[in-house]
C-alpha cells in the first residue's frame, strides 16, 4: 500500500490543523493505522493509532485530549485532528499502515509495514 500524507503547515500556538493520509489499494480496512512524528534532533515518536474499524484508538500522553485520530474506510483515509497546538508539536508527521487483526492498535513503529513521506507541522509561539 502507498501512503500520501498532507495537511501540514504553519500555525500559531493554540491553533488547529487536520492531517490526512490517503492510502492506495482496495484493502485499506485490513490495516491498522498510526501517526508518528519526528522533531529536529530527536527520534521519531508515536502520536496516535487506530484499529481497522476505527473503534479502538490510542494516544501518546503528550497529545491526549488535544489530538483526535479517525478514519474513513470508504475514502481510504486516516485523519489526525490537532487542536490546541503547542510549539513542541512542531515536527515532521508520518502516517503508517500495518497488516493487523481487527482489534489491533499499534503504538510501536517497528510493527508497521508501510510509511508515508511525511508532512511538516510548524507551530509558532
Amino acid at each position: 500500500v502507498q501512503l500520501q500524507a498532507s495537511g501540514g503547515g504553519l500555525v500559531q500556538a493554540g491553533g488547529s490543523l487536520r492531517l490526512s493520509c490517503a492510502a492506495s489499494g482496495r484493502t485499506f480496512n485490513n490495516y491498522a493505522m498510526g501517526w508518528f512524528r519526528q522533531a529536529p534532533g530527536k527520534e521519531r515518536e508515536f502520536v496516535a493509532a487506530i484499529n481497522r474499524s476505527g473503534g479502538f484508538k490510542s494516544y501518546a500522553d503528550s497529545v491526549r485530549g488535544r489530538f483526535t485520530i479517525s478514519r474513513d474506510n470508504s475514502k481510504n483515509t486516516v485523519y489526525l485532528q490537532m487542536d490546541s497546538l503547542k510549539p513542541e508539536d512542531t515536527a515532521l508527521y508520518y502516517c503508517a499502515a500495518a497488516r493487523a487483526i481487527l482489534s489491533d492498535v499499534r503504538t510501536d513503529e517497528g510493527r508497521y509495514d508501510y510509511w508515508g513521506q511525511g508532512t511538516q507541522v510548524t507551530v509558532s509561539s
